[in-house]
C-alpha cells in the first residue's frame, strides 16, 4: 500500500497549539487502534528544540484517502498549521517501520 507524507509547520506559537497537539495524539492513537499503520512525530533542531512542526506518515490506498484522512486531523481542522501532503516512493533502503 502507498505511504503518504503529510509536512506541517506551525502558524501560531506552541501555546496556541498545545490543546490541538493533544487532541491530535489521541487521533493518531485512536486511529492505530482501528489498524491505520500511521506515524506522527514532531521536527527538532541540531540542539534538539522542537521546531514548529511536524511529520505525519500514513499508508492510505490512494492520495484521496490519504488527503481526506489528514483533513480530519485536530492539527489541520485547528487551522493552526501549514500544511503539505505528498506520497512517498521509496527507491532504496529499508526503514522497518513495522
Amino acid at each position: 500500500m502507498p505511504w503518504f507524507v503529510k509536512q506541517e509547520t506551525f502558524l501560531r506559537p506552541y501555546s496556541a497549539m498545545k490543546l490541538h497537539l493533544a487532541a491530535h495524539r489521541l487521533w493518531v492513537e485512536e486511529l492505530r487502534q482501528e489498524g491505520v499503520v500511521i506515524s506522527s512525530g514532531y521536527l527538532v533542531d541540531g540542539g534538539g528544540q522542537p521546531g514548529g512542526g511536524g511529520l505525519l506518515l500514513v499508508e492510505a490506498p490512494s492520495y484521496a484517502e490519504a488527503e481526506a484522512l489528514v483533513q480530519q486531523d485536530p492539527m489541520v481542522l485547528s487551522g493552526g498549521v501549514d500544511w503539505r501532503l505528498q506520497q512517498w516512493r521509496p527507491a532504496v533502503g529499508d526503514l522497518g517501520v513495522r
